[in-house]
């Protein structure tokens, strides 16, 4: 009897004890050099092919790893290096994938360099450097990573399945600096470096390669499957190299027909999300190829169900044979933390209902041990017994938390007057100047700040301790925004860890872990709750901190909240409910926490809204239904209270263009963007919409540790100026500041301070 090949389509790279994090840094600051950096990455790389290999996959990725994200590796094997980063056109290595990524380099004029733009990998919170083309881009192989990672490999006796990011996934999610080109024009350019890198991996000994082509998810227009056709034609033609496209993400639909009809020798598919679309892919399936099932979620957390995942499975097998199949993870496990076997906190009943990364390895090799007659019915059974556990649970469901989501009315998501009513309102009652200045929320997280957190983990100071120490962190971030300038103080969240697992740790129906890390750009890791239950709020949350603060100073202190899609985007969520009705119930506990900082005399509030756009559905025809719910999440949250307190709400790297009538049907009073990087492109759409409410549109790139001058902020907000109405201007970074240092942070702020009074002193604005 043949075996059924197994393997995933890619690893999490940053280490069970997030080594890859310490290591990068350490490299940033210069306490070791980019030999070191390379030496541990080398045995992370190592310990995860060597996981794989023990599990018995056949199928093994190599260049999944990366020490920023995978398109701007993609974009460095090419040579698609902007003019400003000044290359030198030789091999690139780590130093220029820091600097396009993040704006520094070794000598001070690189330091003024702006950083490529980063926004959101499909509907996940992994971050991409955003490719750039110019008509006269030229391509070449200019980064040997792909290649010596495959040796790397083979010298310990692993033969790997190298990753490419597509050529036309590649120039879908790049963007064109030229007016008005076609970036799709580039692809004959770009197709003969493609083909000498499969060569070139051929020549090495490779024997397959995994190719991404995520745009398949997409809505593809003529062009693009003719690009498509066009690319694989050209592709496959490289002799005694086997190739296998791989989608995920979401269904093909309209695009069945030309995935199936790309001719390589495999292709993957997302079985998790496509499930629907089993039976017609397997109907036509051609005879040729061979069929990788990703039947393992590969974005959440949840336990896999055998028993629904082998009727798909043995319908492939009964539509193709055991020798065309591949059992597989739906998506990279990037998107998943690495182990369960560090989580030493979590009960054995709440663990039994989980698998993370390497869990997920064991679930890839059991169903193809089951699906081959190879396994027994112990298996079947431990798995039936744990999904049987958690359905049955006490832990999850709370019926007074599902009777008030049931009674929300349509009143409960409006606020009492509309946006200019109420904007008079709070311009009589907070008396800000033209330009209004603040900041997004957070403030560096120093050493002391993530010391003294730990040690009240470990019990090494009392909870009375912490806080005193919280006060004083709090006077010190009043002291520097008065002196500094700001008009609109925020307290600095200093007491939270992360803006999503702060919250989640003082709600009903959260678990958390201590080390199940995922990555969401470079050395930045989040650790996702686990929403697993019917959601309440005890008691309140920042109620106290944000009263203390603004006991300090006469400015309005913004309260600080994350809003309930990003909650809920941003943790791992049950899979037994729809998404829909757990943001419903995350948005009822925000709103009664809304309502007590008003109490406590809080007259500026911000519920943090970033991931509204990364949540949107891939597919245009999917998107009415989300933004009807997320929208009303936001605007249930948002609407209790009078029209003196100004609600704010905050976004970053997100595409606004085809979804601004939803943005705007928040009704924030104010919304404040990233827009450095994008030099304020993202205002057009506010602008030919003619969005009625206030914007702060970021005029400082918070991912660089450049400072921008005054003068740069200012070009800045004259743009804004030009677009916008100038009472309807406000002034902040592009995001919160708490991965900055505060060496960087303050002469930053002085800087846009000074941006904002000589804007003032050159524009009038209407009262």
């Amino acid at each position: 009897m043949a075996k059924i090949k197994t393997g995933i389509l890619g690893y999490p790279r940053i280490g069970e004890n997030r080594e890859l994090k310490k290591a990068t840094e350490q490299y940033w600051k210069g306490e070791i050099k980019a030999e070191e950096l390379l030496k541990s990455a080398a045995a992370l790389r190592k310990q995860n092919w060597q996981k794989q290999k023990a599990a018995g996959l056949d199928f093994i990725p190599s260049n999944d790893f990366s020490f920023y994200d995978q398109m701007l590796d993609m974009s460095c094997l090419l040579g698609n290096v902007p003019d400003r980063f000044k290359w030198n056109g030789k091999n690139i290595g780590v130093e220029t994938v820091f600097f396009m990524a993040r704006g520094s380099g070794a000598t001070a004029k690189e330091k003024e360099t702006q950083a490529c733009e980063m926004t959101k990998w499909l509907d996940t919170n992994y971050h991409y450097i955003v490719p750039e083309f110019e008509s006269k881009s030229a391509f070449k192989i200019s980064s040997t990573k792909i290649f010596d990672e495959f040796s790397e490999a083979l010298a310990l006796g692993i033969k790997t399945r190298p990753v490419l990011i597509g050529p036309m996934t590649y120039l879908t999610l790049g963007k064109m600096q030229d007016s008005n080109a076609n970036r799709f024009r580039l692809l004959d350019q770009l197709l003969p470096v493609y083909v000498e890198i499969l060569k070139k991996l051929k020549a090495l000994g490779a024997e397959w390669v995994q190719i991404d082509e995520p745009m398949f998810a997409f809505d593809l227009n003529l062009e693009q499957k003719q690009g498509l056709q066009k690319a694989y034609e050209k592709l496959s033609a490289v002799a005694g190299l086997n190739i296998m496209v791989a989608t995920y993400f979401e269904e093909l639909r309209a695009n069945l027909d030309t995935f199936l009809s790309l001719p390589v020798q495999a292709l993957h598919i997302d079985a998790v999300r496509g499930k629907k679309e089993i039976e017609k892919i397997l109907e036509k399936f051609p005879k040729n190829k061979i069929l990788s099932v990703g039947i393992v979620d590969g974005r959440n957390i949840w336990k896999n169900d055998f028993k629904e995942s082998l009727k798909i499975l043995e319908k492939a097998k009964a539509s193709l044979g055991e020798e065309r199949i591949i059992v597989s993870s739906s998506c990279s496990l990037t998107h998943s933390p690495i182990t369960l076997k560090n989580e030493k906190k979590l009960d054995s009943e709440f663990k039994s209902w989980l698998a993370f990364a390497d869990e997920k390895l064991e679930e890839i090799a059991s169903l193809a041990k089951i699906l081959a007659g190879k396994a027994g019915d112990a298996i079947l059974k431990e798995n039936q017994a744990a999904l049987d556990s958690r359905k049955k649970s006490s832990r999850i469901h709370n019926q007074q938390v599902k009777k008030r989501t049931a009674a929300v009315k349509p009143a409960d998501m409006k606020r009492k007057s509309a946006f200019a009513r109420r904007q008079q309102t709070q311009r009589k009652e907070l008396r800000l100047p033209a330009f209004p200045t603040t900041t997004i929320g957070s403030f560096p997280q120093t050493k002391e700040v993530r010391a003294n957190r730990l040690k009240l983990k470990k019990n090494e100071i009392t909870q009375a301790q912490y806080d005193s120490f919280i006060e004083e962190e709090i006077k010190n971030a009043v002291k520097i925004q008065d002196k500094i300038g700001l008009d609109v103080y925020v307290h600095g969240e200093f007491e939270r860890n992360d803006m999503v697992e702060y919250f989640g740790e003082l709600l009903e129906g959260f678990a958390f872990t201590q080390n199940a890390w995922v990555q969401s750009y470079g050395s930045r890791y989040v650790k996702p709750p686990i929403i697993f239950g019917d959601v309440s709020r005890p008691q309140p949350m920042t109620v106290r901190w944000s009263k203390f603060a603004q006991s300090l100073t006469k400015k309005p202190m913004k309260g600080m909240l994350t809003g309930p899609v990003t909650i809920a985007q941003w943790s791992f969520v049950r899979n037994d409910q729809p998404r829909s009705e757990s943001v419903m119930q995350i948005a009822l506990a925000i709103r009664d926490e809304v309502v007590d900082l008003e109490k406590a005399g809080i007259s500026v509030i911000q519920i943090d809204e970033p991931a509204i756009r990364e949540g949107l559905p891939l597919r245009r025809s999917d998107w009415k239904d989300y933004l009807d719910w997320s929208v009303k999440a936001f605007r249930l949250s948002a609407s209790g209270v009078k029209d003196e307190t100004q609600i704010h709400t905050h976004m970053c790297y997100s595409e606004f263009n085809d979804i601004i009538e939803a943005i705007a049907d928040m009704d924030a009073d104010v919304i404040s963007i990233e827009s450095s990087r994008s030099k304020m492109e993202l205002l057009d759409v506010f602008v030919d919409f003619k969005y009625p409410n206030e914007i702060g549109p970021g005029v400082y790139d918070i991912h660089s540790p450049r400072v921008p001058s005054k003068t740069e902020m200012e070009e800045l907000l004259e743009k804004a100026d030009k677009v916008l109405p100038a009472e309807n201007i406000w002034v902040n970074p592009d995001c919160g500041l708490k991965t900055r240092q505060w060496e960087e942070v303050k002469p930053a702020l002085i800087n846009m301070v000074e941006a904002a009074k000589a804007i003032r002193q050159r524009v009038k604005v209407a009262g």
